[in-house]
């Protein structure tokens, strides 16, 4: 059976007591840029879970914001008309190498850049590759245009910022193209295929391109600051521009479709309830066009955050050394602001809009991200691990406390023993039990996947940590078994390794002159420490991860900050420090 990564903690307490400190981070914002209005909800487990709102819809009726309140979301619709380009790929009616052309004649003639530019793409539209200029102030204004104005646009040429399929730049022409090809293809206006093939699906009532559909009681009218006082931004009309930003929603009803775009993760058995194939909706969440990749400190003695961008099908993806994956879009109009994140391994996103312009909400959004890490309420899902790898351990657990030649064929792959021939694999495994004794117990097995993953046997003398990979074939057979073996530190080295931990923190220089090698430049060294000291903080030693214990060892440090590994080797004659370096642990995706 495949492992389905699964929840084993599905207690939320620590979440739901994030509350009221999450509408606080909230009305904070607000008040920092007098925001009229804000409502934000947060699901979890695909479900609403928490939503409110602050500040008043109209500054004439005062009525105060609620999470029934109607805002326009602007950007946040893009998604909406990538996942109807995608329904209409999986109903077979266009595909998304085609050229654009295909679908809308009106760019048949279209002058590019370059001779050797090909013609811009359906994949390319939806990832902001199709090389046209980022257009925000321009087409933030015309939303309301006509399908001939669109058409004349388009027959008249389109200015390009770059050859198409270079680089990623956000166009909003381009999704208004794509809101062409969904009206030409589905022989209907996309506003009603979306409304009929997604809205209704997940029953999203209150969501809307039509302002006039919006009860006036509950629509949020869009603001921009005015000196001390706000001034009205009526929104505009519906148009042709709308599948870039035009939609009108609740925070119950985007509760909505965040849940089913989380209800993508993990892939499974399950029925298909959507409006698209799940398959579908992760590739929408897939990072398709690099965007940027950025390391930051807070402070010279914070940890780095970091963090890779790339552009899914409407959607922001990514991975940051804070929250880890996560989904985003945010949006901006004349008028009003909103963001909303989703962290697909946790299955909890939130979402805010404002009715102010340009007001995204995503610092507090990643704010109140941030306090639910430090609240351990962020945690994934675990992979269980597949049967075969746990077959694959408790066999190779026996070879090594009795060795086997025929077991081990059985367990291998015929490349197996390529690299490293059965009689010298016999004599790696009876060296290990000479040295470290004989296997007593075993820890769980540690999966990274559904073939791969480690172990570590715990022997008299020492720890052996067993790593395999199991390759393609049916059954399943292992092409890789690596030993990591450690033994506890000892003699010299044990008290090096402890006088080197306190000496991050305060540096001997004299101690370093008689217990460091001459190759060693002890200036680096120092350096080194001081900078260990100002990211980790106050380092202890961890355990042993690889060494022999007396002269030699790979250790980790746990620091009030993180975890850092340190290998350390003496010289086997003077016993002074002859290698010393430092590394992330190979578990840890960043470098503090």
């Amino acid at each position: 059976m495949f492992p389905i990564p699964q929840f084993n903690n599905p207690d939320r307490s620590s979440l739901v007591a994030s509350f009221p400190k999450i509408e606080a981070i909230f009305r904070d914002f607000c008040e920092q840029k007098r925001i009229p209005g804000l409502s934000y909800g947060i699901v979890a487990d695909g479900a609403l879970v928490h939503s409110g709102g602050m500040g008043i819809q109209r500054t004439d009726t005062r009525v105060l914001v609620t999470p029934d309140s109607v805002f326009r979301i602007a950007s946040m619709s893009k998604s909406f008309t990538a996942m109807a380009i995608l329904k209409l790929r999986d109903e077979g009616k266009l595909r998304l190498d085609d050229p654009a052309s295909n679908y809308v004649p009106e760019l048949t003639d279209l002058p590019y850049p370059t001779r050797d530019s090909a013609p811009i793409t359906v994949f390319q539209l939806l990832t902001m590759g199709a090389g046209f200029p980022q257009d925000d102030p321009w087409a933030d204004r015309q939303l309301n245009a006509s399908p001939e104005t669109m058409s004349a646009w388009m027959r008249g040429g389109i200015s390009f910022s770059n050859p198409p399929n270079l680089k990623y730049e956000y166009s909003n022409f381009g999704y208004g193209i794509l809101g062409r090809i969904i009206t030409n293809v589905a022989g209907v206006p996309y506003q009603e295929y979306i409304q009929q093939g997604i809205f209704e699906p997940l029953g999203m009532a209150s969501t809307t391109y039509d302002v006039h559909k919006v009860d006036p009681q509950r629509l949020a009218m869009g603001y921009r600051h005015d000196g001390d006082d706000w001034a009205e931004e009526p929104p505009l009309e519906d148009g042709e521009f709308g599948a870039m930003g035009g939609l009108f929603t609740t925070i119950p009803d985007f509760a909505r479709y965040m849940i089913f775009l989380l209800s993508a993760f993990p892939p499974r058995d399950d029925e298909e309830t959507g409006p698209i194939r799940r398959s579908s909706a992760r590739e929408m969440q897939t990072p398709w066009r690099q965007r940027m990749i950025q390391s930051s400190r807070a402070t010279p003695d914070a940890p780095t955050f970091f963090t890779s961008d790339g552009y899914g099908f409407g959607l922001a993806c990514g991975t940051d050394s804070l929250v880890g994956y996560s989904v985003a879009h945010g949006g901006g109009l004349p008028g009003y602001g909103c963001y909303y994140r989703l962290l697909p391994d946790t299955g909890i996103g939130i979402v805010a809009f404002t009715n102010l312009t340009y007001a995204g909400p995503s610092t507090p959004i990643f704010d109140a991200l941030k306090l639910l890490r430090n609240a351990d309420a962020l945690k994934p899902r675990t992979l269980p691990t597949a049967p075969v790898l746990l077959e694959a351990q408790t066999a190779i657990t026996q070879i090594y406390n009795q060795w086997d030649s025929a077991a081990l064929e059985a367990l291998t792959t015929e490349s197996f023993f390529q690299n490293m021939p059965l009689e010298q694999r016999r004599r790696q495994i009876k060296e290990l039990r000479a040295d470290f004794g004989k296997c007593t117990s075993v820890t769980a097995f540690e999966p990274e996947n559904a073939l791969r993953g480690h172990w570590t046997m715990r022997c008299k003398h020492g720890s052996i940590e067993a790593y395999i990979t199991l390759a393609p074939t049916i059954p399943p057979l292992v092409q890789v078994l690596e030993f990591t073996a450690a033994k506890p530190l000892a003699g010299v080295l044990r008290r090096t390794a402890k006088q080197i931990v306190f000496m991050i923190q305060f540096w001997d220089d004299d101690y370093a002159r008689k217990r460091f090698a001459g190759s060693l430049k002890r200036k680096d060294l120092r350096q080194q420490f001081a900078a260990l000291h100002m990211h980790y903080g106050e380092l202890k030693l961890g355990k042993v991860i690889e060494g022999d214990g007396k002269t030699q060892a790979r250790v980790r440090l746990e620091g009030e900050r993180g975890a850092v590994e340190m290998k350390i080797a003496l010289d086997p004659k003077s016993s002074r420090v002859s290698e010393i370096s430092f590394a992330k642990p190979s578990e840890d995706a960043f470098v503090p």
